[in-house]
């Protein structure tokens, strides 16, 4: 009998914008060419040498595997693209709902060619949880989330029965940050260093094109003049990529909102009222969104005095932005660079 469990929505205004990522434009000399898919820099396969089994300590408590992990499946959409970066031998995924964001197979648009290259298999389709699925594919490692709307942190036990399974959490790290857990887990600590290395490189790169605009920055995801509306935070993911190219995130205040009961590092949600108040910096960069997103912002009547529309700067940072793997903040990299360049 299938077991399925439906992660619950983060907000449903959010629900199609958490399957929003991709890689679509080119970091001029130090990206992919337009229109295509970038890949992680080959490291070889490299296999640290150390001693198995191993205990690793996850969100979940320690897991120990016994061996180096050949066969790895991935429960989580989200870390299955950081799983991809560093080489992982990944065999399969779960997978979305194809639409918004995600191609035919429920991948996400900026890694999916990479997992079809791979041949990486669909372990079940529309985030929800199929242990049989899980059973039947024979991992010798599975990698959960703990957070977002792929978590299966509730079926951590019945997980640890089929393989070894190791719980992350991508709401309060950076990719690279996601990518260091998991070398030790895989041993792959040398296609990490490398991968990462690359990474720094191109962003180092990418920052030396950029002018920084004077004032604050705030990134929000704008859902309409009536929605409420998300902040990304300073304790995130995309303030952490977005520092490392000189564009570090205001810490904003929200009158009148409490903090989520979540306790969320990402991102903030605010009312529409209170967004228009916290809506302060002359720059503010759109998460998960595109031109016709920024039109929207403009033509929202009650955010018409705010700063960034008053001399100051929209820059919509694409439809893939919502989550940062190391596909889509090359993608960030390169609007930013586009629109702020020296």
């Amino acid at each position: 009998m299938t077991t399925s469990v439906r992660p619950p929505r983060l907000l449903k205004t959010l629900g199609s914008l958490a399957l929003a990522l991709g890689l679509t434009a080119a970091l001029a000399a130090c990206g992919p060419a337009s229109g295509t898919t970038a890949e992680a820099p080959a490291a070889s396969s490299s296999t640290d040498s150390g001693v198995w089994p191993r205990t690793i300590t996850h969100e979940l408590g320690d897991t120990t595997i016994p061996v180096q992990p050949k066969k790895v499946v991935s429960t989580s959409l989200t870390l299955t693209g950081t799983l991809l970066a560093i080489d992982a031998p990944v065999f399969a995924t779960a997978a979305g709902t194809p639409g918004n964001g995600l191609d035919k197979s429920g991948f996400f648009d900026q890694w999916g060619p990479v997992a079809d290259k791979r041949g990486v298999e669909v372990l079940y389709p529309n985030l929800e949880l199929d242990l049989e699925a899980v059973t039947a594919a024979k991992p010798d490692l599975i990698v959960i989330s703990v957070t977002g709307a792929d978590s299966t942190k509730d079926a951590y036990d019945a997980l640890s029965k089929i393989a070894p399974t190791i719980a992350l959490n991508y709401s309060t790290q950076s990719w690279e940050d996601i990518a260091t857990k998991l070398g030790p887990a895989l041993g792959l600590e040398k296609n990490v260093e490398s991968t990462i290395s690359d990474f720094s490189a191109k962003i180092a790169e990418a920052k030396a094109k950029i002018v920084k605009p004077a004032g604050d920055v705030q990134a929000i995801v704008f859902n309409g003049a009536q929605e409420d509306a998300a902040f990304a935070l300073p304790s995130g993911p995309h303030n952490a990529l977005l520092t490392e190219l000189g564009l570090p995130l205001t810490n904003p205040e929200f009158p009148g909102d409490k903090p989520d009961a979540s306790a969320r590092k990402d991102f903030q949600f605010v009312s529409a009222e209170n967004s228009v108040i916290s809506l302060v910096a002359p720059t503010v960069l759109l998460v998960s969104a595109d031109d016709a997103t920024k039109e929207k912002l403009i033509a929202a009547a009650p955010f018409a005095n705010i700063p960034a529309l008053n001399g100051g700067t929209v820059i919509p940072l694409g439809l893939n932005s919502f989550r940062i793997d190391y596909y889509s903040a090359l993608e960030v990299a390169n609007t930013l660079v586009n629109a702020l360049r020296a």
